[in-house]
């Protein structure tokens, strides 16, 4: 067994991290029979899964998420890739794990910041799928910031149930697995933008709240629901808004996002709470006035 270290961050999920990977396995000796193990956060599972996928033309690999994204979200559904220079996921392959194991008791160490950000995807997927989960979510919110076990594998459980009933039924996101998308097209130009300063699921919360809110202009919720998930995100420290960016900026970063359709973005918002669908039809106007909502002055 060897290993190879990379240091943590966004910042470091590229193809010269990749690459290093590669001469690290090559030197070893790895061939088709060996397996590449993932243990870590999102940022690890997501590289060492598209490493899997593309030496030797696809090797195994396991994953061993240690952070609460990426145990209800990031490890499940084969999803692997690295950032190209400043863009999210521009590089990547589908390549199912033979294996992911989840240990909740690394979630009692995990650092606020990063429990913080899990539970903007965690809230996502009672948005989209599972309103019962959702409400759940919201009465327990105490608890489960104060990482209460029972509540925390309930919590996680839930979450991989939703993720693995999605995947299967669309495991290459041709239908309903984009609606996991919620909040990411914001979420990601965001990101960029802020050049990796937020961390993932922060900006999918603040994306997921601007799509909120322009579900609530479409007639599709109400402004109480959109609010509610505003506090909702205080409760888990996740920011509800983002500074020093322009409306501008942030749509024409949505541009170059890699869930463009033919040139037109394929917007994921909501019917109502835990009924989520895809729109071809969201104009520059509405995603600018969305954005005025969750951009700070």
């Amino acid at each position: 067994m060897i290993s190879y270290v990379f240091p943590a961050g966004e910042e470091h999920k590229t193809l010269d991290t990749v690459r290093k990977l590669y001469e690290t396995l090559i030197l070893a000796r790895f061939d088709r029979n060996d397996y590449l193990v993932a243990l870590g956060g999102g940022v690890v599972g997501d590289l060492c899964g598209f490493a899997a996928a593309t030496y030797l033309r696809g090797v195994s690999f396991i994953q061993i998420p240690t952070t609460l994204l990426s145990q209800v979200d990031s490890s499940i559904g084969g999803k692997t890739g690295v950032d190209f220079d400043s863009y999210k996921n521009m590089v990547g392959a589908f390549h199912m794990p033979r294996l992911v194991y989840e240990n909740i008791s690394t979630l009692l160490t995990l650092p606020d910041e990063q429990f913080s950000a899990g539970m903007g995807e965690v809230i996502k997927h009672g948005l989209i799928k599972d309103r019962a989960y959702y409400r759940w979510i919201l009465e327990n919110k105490a608890g489960i910031w104060g990482r209460d076990t029972a509540l925390i594998e309930k919590l996680v459980l839930i979450s991989n149930r939703i993720k693995r009933d999605v995947v299967e039924d669309d495991p290459k996101e041709q239908g309903q697995r984009a609606h996991l998308n919620f909040g990411h097209t914001l979420g990601h130009a965001i990101e960029k933008l802020k050049d990796f300063e937020l961390l993932h699921g922060q900006c999918v919360a603040i994306g997921a709240l601007a799509a909120m809110y322009l579900s609530c202009r479409r007639g599709m919720l109400s402004m109480e629901e959109v609010e509610e998930y505003k506090n909702s995100l205080a409760a888990f420290q996740i920011p509800s808004s983002v500074s020093g960016l322009s409306r501008e900026d942030v749509i024409a970063a949505t541009k170059n996002d890699k869930k463009m359709d033919s040139g037109v973005i394929k917007f994921i918002l909501l019917h109502s709470i835990g009924d989520a669908y895809t729109d071809r039809t969201v104009t520059d106007e509405e995603m600018g006035e969305a954005l005025e909502y969750v951009l700070a002055r």
